[in-house]
């Protein structure tokens, strides 16, 4: 059989893919890119808004047109919460929540009836192992995970109801899956998880991953996807500031300025403290490329709480923000809240912070204007080379030469837009 992978949302979907890619091939399955035609086609779903809930459904309805003989199997977050509902068309076979998915090749080899398969479980907060390996063979970055789940509850969020209580992995497991992805040529791996700063196996903590990661040879670089502010200590900016491997980069979820919409949101931290951190970070690390989530329209935003978090995220030294929509969750709590901002306003004050997220975004690449930058190159599109720097800018070279997955100096001449241009040293 024939089988190809979406992925929509986060980077743990992604690595969750790698892995389950890798296990179809085991079972004797043949790998295929998204636009062939294929004999199953897996979507790993995102419900974190209502534009992943949508993305889902675009997605079965576009197979559905371009390959009618196609069975679809809808696996994580969306089945997990919403498994009646995806249930709305004849081609979807297999829905298997979180707890289960990374089974998933086995299952469909053993449930090959004409009827939907359904199997969602509720899962436990217990360690664990992961029986495989997620190189990625399409990528030179790997994704790793680490950590799954989440106990803050968030009143906007599901993502608790959908992944379960927070877990670690273990911590010989995570050091075998990286040897191996090493081994398989990835120089650069990404941590990922729902709640990265929460790891705790048997005494050992983030800081004791990133230590234990350095030490890999072969590795060049360690990324770290995402953190909550709360779960940063000065030892883990410690051991980052005088690290060789440890990208300088840093996605540190604010979600409003305003302390009285933390409070509603049940977030954990304050914006003195969120503000503390983020300068704790800026002064340690030079050149650090801080970014952060920022949420609008929550439940009783008003446009003194907006003018709040447009203030803070103007003063603030970040170099890019994620501007989301507020969206009704099922499970979330807000959805009980009054006061829900038009979506008129929602949208209108979006743009403003999507704006300003531009001009910071240009403000910190004019920071490295001919300045030179180690990258490390991913594809050729359009005539261009393109690959990341440990700081996360995006750099483009004009190359006759294969540079995939090779890690060159270049100077950086120019700002295209989110990008920057560069010549080979």
């Amino acid at each position: 059989m024939k089988v190809s992978f979406l992925t929509f949302g986060c980077r743990l979907n992604q690595a969750e893919t790698a892995i389950l890619q890798n296990s179809f091939v085991k079972e004797g399955f043949q790998i295929v890119d998204s636009d062939k035609n294929a004999d199953l086609v897996v979507i790993n779903t995102c419900t974190v808004t209502e534009n992943g809930d949508a993305d889902t459904r675009r997605a079965v309805n576009r197979i559905c047109r371009k390959q009618p003989t196609a069975q679809i199997a809808l696996i994580g977050c969306q089945a997990q919460t919403q498994k009646e509902e995806l249930l709305f068309n004849s081609q979807v076979r297999w829905i298997v929540g979180n707890h289960d998915k990374l089974r998933l090749a086995a299952l469909v080899k053993e449930n090959q009836n004409p009827r939907p398969f359904v199997l969602v479980s509720s899962g436990d907060s217990k360690s664990f192992t992961i029986d495989g390996v997620g190189i990625d063979r399409k990528h030179t970055r790997a994704n790793l995970k680490i950590q799954d789940g989440c106990n803050y509850f968030c009143a906007y969020c599901e993502i608790p109801y959908a992944r379960g209580r927070a877990k670690s992995r273990n911590f010989n497991d995570i050091r075998r899956e990286a040897n191996i992805l090493v081994e398989a040529g990835h120089q650069e791996i990404v941590l990922t998880g729902i709640n990265l700063g929460c790891y705790r196996y048997r005494g050992k903590t983030l800081v004791d991953v990133l230590k234990t990661m350095e030490k890999i040879d072969g590795l060049k670089r360690i990324r770290i996807s995402s953190v909550e502010p709360t779960t940063i200590t000065d030892d883990f900016i410690e051991t980052v500031s005088e690290s060789e491997k440890i990208c300088r980069f840093f996605h540190i979820p604010m979600q409003s300025g305003d302390n009285d919409i933390l409070q509603a949101m049940n977030r954990k931290h304050t914006i003195e403290t969120f503000s503390d951190i983020i300068y704790k970070i800026y002064q340690a690390i030079d050149d650090v490329c801080l970014g952060t989530d920022v949420m609008v329209g929550f439940p009783g935003e008003s446009e003194q709480h907006f003018i709040n978090s447009k203030t803070i995220l103007s003063a603030l030294p970040l170099a890019y923000l994620h501007v989301f929509s507020y969206s009704d969750r099922q499970y979330a709590k807000s959805r009980m809240i009054n006061g829900k901002v038009p979506k008129n306003e929602i949208n209108k004050r979006s743009k403003i912070l999507r704006k300003l997220g531009a001009r910071k975004r240009e403000s910190y690449l004019q920071n490295f204007m001919h300045k030179k930058v180690t990258v490390l190159f991913e594809q050729k599109k359009k005539g261009y080379w393109s690959g990341l720097t440990d700081t996360y800018i995006r750099v483009k070279t004009e190359s006759d030469q294969n540079l995939k997955n090779q890690f060159r100096q270049v100077k950086l001449v120019k700002i295209d837009k989110q990008m920057m241009l560069g010549t080979l040293l």
